[in-house]
């Protein structure tokens, strides 16, 4: 099940650049213009790049209303009062909690801080009343949002008639009016001037974090442990890994494979990954899921239990619990895909269609966004998976690139009860009633919008490369262009002429990916491993010994503890169906 590609070669570097890179640096041309397409054009941009230092981080004072977030914090702590740390149910929000609970719990006793994670089935996405009564009940003066309440304008009102300030730390984009807390921090506002605007949720409660130690004396030093929960947040809520993100994530990750926090610890040993040196991906594929997996299953507050706890049995045990979890989710999603496939297939007239709705009351609303973004992979259009839940229709959506998502949505916001997201993925919920003339309306506003163009989905390749230039050298620099993730995604390569030299076979538990053992036409004596997901259709052509060309990232896989050079095929392409 895989949708035609096309394949674009991005434009060189400049040639002067690139080769005058090439010599300063003594570095193959072919790295030499990977960095000069990153916008790396000089020595000392070289520098910064392959040696981030977190003297480059940014002045956290420069965030509007930070002044008088670290104040209130600085007072509440005083003053003894009791602080609710308040946040969402996804790894952004929990590792966001778990930081700032961390922080605070070690500059007071821990006795009057409390943290809150709403149930996503109960309450749903970001602040609820239900959260702020929490905080009434339990005698709280002071609570701080993380990676939500930028939007909360009515219950940061009914919160301070409660005698409660609120801090919001959020990094979604804010309407034109912000709610009436003590400080809103959010990288973008129209009326902030920080640097950079591209934090994750965790990231703006570490500027917090990073501005209070400032001001009250405390040594960087002491807060670069809570390094490895914001790594966690960048690249699973998949923000860029670009200026300040990739200073903090290249030292998340050395905190996260040299000293992680129990709980990570815990995490990291169920997932396969404690002989592995791990990189983005593996947080974004075994770690993040696994943390995910809480609140999708159960509750959130599970993960937040697990990246606080201080605790080996404890966090052994609460660990264990999510990755049953976890295996129970992978089951869910991969039935509810499965459904939903069937429902595709079956749908009237869907071939003509530009969107993807579809609804089944009883699917679980905990794994309605994996599957959406399933059924993206596997059709290639802006798509939205629904269920019931507390009497209302709600689910969530995913885009493909260069659509607006969120605008589509917004579009039938009349026909909704509530909906909030980005360009890419959101949520929305809708009475019953107002079901088909949504699909009807949604299917319109994209077929008035998307263009043929965007419904091929591209592989956007950085290179030319033959397999005689992957030398260990090669290897050894490339590796050092990470941390990868948006804006600085894993280099794509495309080598033409490469046959299987007859070792390939289908692996898989339905035999759909393809691992091969590659040779090049003009080098039949060298051959290099490649492992190629969902195109087992190219096995019996391959196996015939026909040539194809192949575009891949270059990566490390571990074998009984030993890491060797693998290919990541992107894609393969027939020789023959090119003339």
């Amino acid at each position: 099940m895989s949708v035609d590609k096309k394949w674009i070669v991005r434009e060189q570097g400049d040639p002067a650049i690139v080769s005058q890179l090439t010599q300063e640096l003594g570095i193959d041309h072919v790295l030499a213009n990977l960095l000069v397409q990153r916008g790396v054009t000089s020595f000392e941009k070289a520098r910064e790049f392959f040696r981030p230092d977190l003297s480059m981080l940014h002045d956290p004072f420069l965030m509007k209303d930070m002044d008088r977030a670290v104040e209130r914090l600085h007072t509440a702590i005083a003053n003894k009062e009791k602080i609710l740390i308040y946040g969402d149910y996804d790894v952004d929000g929990t590792t966001a909690v778990a930081l700032m609970y961390s922080f605070i719990r070690k500059e007071t006793d821990g006795n009057n801080i409390e943290y809150y994670i709403p149930d996503r089935y109960d309450e749903g996405y970001g602040v609820s009343y239900k959260g702020i009564e929490c905080a009434h009940e339990h005698q709280c003066k002071l609570i701080i949002t993380l990676d939500c309440g930028i939007k909360a304008i009515e219950k940061v009102k009914y919160a301070c008639n409660l005698g409660i300030d609120m801090i919001i730390c959020d990094h979604h984009l804010p309407d034109a009016d912000l709610p009436p807390a003590v400080a809103v921090l959010d990288p973008k506002r129209e009326d902030c001037n920080y640097p950079f605007d591209d934090l994750s949720g965790c990231g703006v409660g570490f500027k917090l974090v990073q501005a209070y130690s400032q001001r009250y004396n405390i040594p960087f030093e002491k807060i670069v442990s809570l390094l490895d929960l914001l790594v966690v947040s960048i690249a699973s809520d998949l923000v860029s890994v670009t200026g300040e993100n990739r200073v903090l994530a290249y030292y998340g990750l050395k905190q996260l494979n040299e000293n992680p926090r129990k709980g990570l610890q815990s995490i990291i040993k169920l997932s396969g990954l404690e002989k592995h040196k791990i990189t983005i991906d593996e947080i974004v594929f075994k770690i993040g899921p696994r943390i995910n997996a809480a609140g999708r299953m159960e509750s959130g507050r599970t993960a937040v239990d697990l990246l606080t706890s201080r605790d080996d049995e404890d966090a052994k045990e609460i660990g264990e619990a999510i990755n049953i979890h976890n295996n129970d989710r992978k089951n869910i999603d991969r039935e509810i895909t499965m459904e939903a496939i069937d429902m595709v297939k079956e749908m009237p007239g869907f071939k003509t269609k530009k969107s993807t709705i579809v609804y089944n009351p009883d699917w679980h609303k905990g794994v309605v966004g994996i599957v959406a973004s399933r059924l993206v992979e596997a059709y290639f259009r802006p798509t939205i998976v629904l269920t019931k839940s507390n009497g209302f229709i709600t689910g969530s959506a995913r885009s493909i690139p260069g659509f607006d998502l969120y605008d589509a949505i917004e579009s039938c916001s009349d026909l909704l009860e509530n909906f909030g997201g980005h360009m890419y993925a959101a949520g929305l919920t809708m009475k019953e009633e107002n079901y088909d003339l949504f699909c009807e309306r949604f299917e319109q506003y994209v077929r008035s919008k998307i263009t043929n163009e965007m419904l091929t989905p591209i592989v956007t390749i950085d290179s030319y490369l033959d397999f005689k230039q992957i030398t260990p050298k090669f290897f050894r620099l490339l590796k050092q262009f990470q941390p990868f993730g948006p804006g600085n995604l894993s280099p794509v390569f495309i080598t033409e002429n490469v046959y299987d030299n007859g070792n390939g076979r289908k692996v898989g538990s339905e035999s759909g990916h393809l691992k091969l053992e590659l040779i090049q036409e003009d080098e039949p004596y060298r051959h290099i491993s490649a492992i190629a997901f969902n195109r087992s259709e190219h096995f019996d052509h391959m196996q015939a010994g026909n040539p194809v060309d192949i575009c891949y990232s270059i990566a490390e896989n571990y074998y009984r503890g030993i890491a060797n050079i693998q290919l990541r095929v992107k894609d393969i392409r027939n020789r023959e169906d090119l003339f």
